[in-house]
């Protein structure tokens, strides 16, 4: 019993080292950050340009839309090149799972542009 736990030792070394070093990277950043308070340092950073009106506004739906598509698209292509890679090796059930997989993804985009969402206007 005693050389299973010995075998986690190593384990249990690794994780104190890690919470030493992530301690004491914030301990170091604390210690060496300029505190001092400046109006400059409290105003909001925009890419360089200073802050004109609130700093709330509206943003069009479309825009997540368009960023969810390119999610579901992005994953699909992570599916989907594994997959091609060994085509070879896999048989018919696996295509026709790739088929129904997609199939689904093309229902989602036929159902987006018949609904004017892929219109930028």
């Amino acid at each position: 019993m005693a050389d299973y736990y010995a075998s986690y030792v190593p384990l249990l070394a690794l994780l104190v080292l890690g919470v030493l070093l992530v301690a004491g990277m914030l301990t170091g950043n604390r210690l060496l950050r300029p505190t001092k308070v400046t109006r400059e340092k409290m105003l909001t950073y925009e890419c360089g340009v200073d802050p004109v009106g609130e700093g709330w506004a509206q943003v069009h739906i479309r825009y997540y839309v368009y960023a969810y598509l390119y999610v579901i698209f992005a994953v699909d292509a992570v599916f989907l090149f594994p997959w091609a890679t060994v085509f070879g090796g896999l048989g018919w059930g696996t295509v026709a799972e790739m088929g129904v997989f997609i199939g689904f993804i093309a229902v989602g985009l036929v159902y987006a542009w018949r609904k004017g969402v892929l219109a930028w206007t």
